[in-house]
């Protein structure tokens, strides 16, 4: 009985991890202001097989960029996750939502 409630604890907890982050609502953002350059973060052990690094970004809050840690998900075979970036239009700068490709 504990072994089953262990495992059903430790496969809720991985499901939480690995939420796909398709489910994100896309908003289109596009700010005057240049993002910092990216953070380098080493990421953590895997917390199980068939998953795939997210690395972090900058995220804007509507007055200043703040860094949203890197996480994993659910690997998807045959697809490569393009990672979340900005990309200078104009005199501005548009944020480009993580995707798969």
């Amino acid at each position: 009985m504990k072994t089953k409630l262990l495992a059903a604890g430790m496969l809720a907890a991985l499901s939480a991890v690995l939420l796909p982050t398709a489910s994100q609502a896309f908003v289109n953002v596009e700010i005057g202001v240049r993002p910092p350059p990216p953070r380098y973060e080493a990421p953590p052990p895997p917390p199980g097989p068939h998953v795939v690094w997210i690395p972090g970004y900058w995220q804007w809050d509507g007055a200043q960029h703040v860094w949203v840690g890197g996480h994993y998900v659910a690997e998807r075979p045959g697809y490569r996750w393009v990672p979340e970036h900005w990309v200078q239009h104009g005199p501005n700068w548009r944020f480009v939502p993580g995707h798969w490709r």
